[in-house]
């Protein structure tokens, strides 16, 4: 592939992706999921309100936001990548990316690019409203922000591919349960609602193991006073090891993706399509 045709191929990539995300913001079923999803997490964070983290005068409210927005990064970066891409093998839209000039390219580059707007979207919708309804978030002004920004790139280049494995691995969207069954059983023990440290040790142990609880930690050094840090573990923000972890993830998903998503595109041809259509039509 020449210089000149990955460029094009790239543009072609961010173009769909930014026609994809516009349809996500105004396409109205996907418009009224988002809604019903925020509003059931500004619920439950309302009710938080009154309530302190131990230990400091923070609004336990106003603490979960920033674990809140961490979770969002992994569940987006995992389960929406694998659920786009099972979907889009089922309908065919693989298949024809696979048959155009530089197709694939075009496609992962647009994929990139939908997920990365939505995520930063998301953050915004979410913070925005937050920063009026709970007071301490983002206590350094521009620095917190900036900080969020890295920790962001971070989980978004330590999950997406990781995502992309995964959905490459499925071979009918039924099973997605079980991609987001561990999901929210890892959501239960990384801290998100409630202190990591009042768990038993052997399960903050298995949290640490994964991008949620790193997420989640680094969007809460980003956005949360200094005083937040006393009901973390070893009371430390650790932010070299939320860069380490995340980076070590990057890499498993950096090395294990492209071959996943070849090997899977090698196997998709016309006559495999129909047969998933036809598996589709007998279950309704």
């Amino acid at each position: 592939m020449t210089a000149s045709a990955k460029r094009a191929a790239a543009r072609i990539g961010l173009r769909r992706g930014l026609v994809e995300f516009r349809h996500q913001w105004t396409n109205r079923d996907d418009l009224l999921g988002q809604i019903v999803w925020l509003a059931m997490i500004f619920g439950t964070l309302f009710f938080m309100r009154g309530a302190q983290l131990p230990g400091t005068s923070l609004s336990l409210g106003a603490a979960t936001v920033p674990s809140v927005i961490g979770a969002g990064v992994v569940f987006n970066g995992l389960s929406a990548v694998a659920g786009a891409l099972i979907v889009d093998r089922e309908d065919g839209t693989l298949l024809r990316a696979k048959a155009t000039p530089n197709g694939m390219l075009g496609y992962l580059i647009g994929k990139v690019t939908t997920f990365s707007l939505v995520q930063v979207a998301g953050i915004v919708v979410m913070l925005v409203p937050s920063l009026f309804l709970f007071p301490g978030l983002a206590p350094d002004g521009f620095l917190s922000f900036l900080n969020l920004v890295w920790v962001l790139v971070a989980g978004l280049v330590a999950t997406m591919p990781i995502g992309a494995a995964i959905g490459s691995l499925i071979q009918d969207s039924r099973m997605m349960a079980l991609v987001m069954l561990p999901m929210l059983g890892l959501g239960a023990i990384s801290g998100i609602f409630y202190p990591i440290a009042t768990l038993p040790v052997w399960l903050q142990d298995v949290a640490q193991a994964f991008p949620m609880y790193w997420l989640g930690l680094g969007m809460r050094s980003a956005l949360l006073p200094g005083q937040a840090v006393v009901v973390e573990i070893g009371q430390s923000w650790r932010p070299w090891e939320t860069l380490g972890v995340l980076l070590a993830w990057a890499v498993i998903g950096l090395v294990l993706a492209p071959i996943l998503l070849k090997r899977m595109a090698r196997r998709e041809s016309g006559s495999s399509v129909a047969a998933r259509r036809e598996r589709a039509l007998q279950r309704v």
